[in-house]
């Protein structure tokens, strides 16, 4: 399958959070949707994590540096460093992990 519809994909995750998730053979994609005010609690995994803010305004702690994103920013998370992050106003966020997200399919 070449192509994919995102939008069929959306589930809930926790209280003002959406996700949809894509999988390769070797990547998960995620596609986050934030309330303005919605928590991401503190979590490790031992997934590689790239995030980019596509929009709006994320409070993301990656071990012990905070960061207010912006547009221009990626967060890189390493394998099994705990991070977390609030939403300060509506946002959308593009995670990839490697290797696959098994716990997220």
């Amino acid at each position: 399958m070449s192509f994919i519809d995102t939008e069929k994909l959306e589930k809930e995750m926790f209280k003002g959070a959406k996700a949809r998730f894509v999988h390769s053979e070797n990547m998960t994609l995620s596609l986050w949707r934030f309330e303005a005010g919605a928590e991401l609690p503190a979590h490790s995994h031992p997934h590689e994590q790239m995030t980019k803010l596509l929009s709006g305004v994320f409070e993301l702690t990656v071990g012990d540096e905070v960061k207010v994103m912006t547009l221009s920013d990626v967060a890189m998370i390493p394998s099994g460093v705990e991070h977390k992050g609030r939403a300060i106003s509506d946002c959308e966020m593009l995670d990839v992990f490697y290797p696959v997200r098994e716990d997220y399919r």
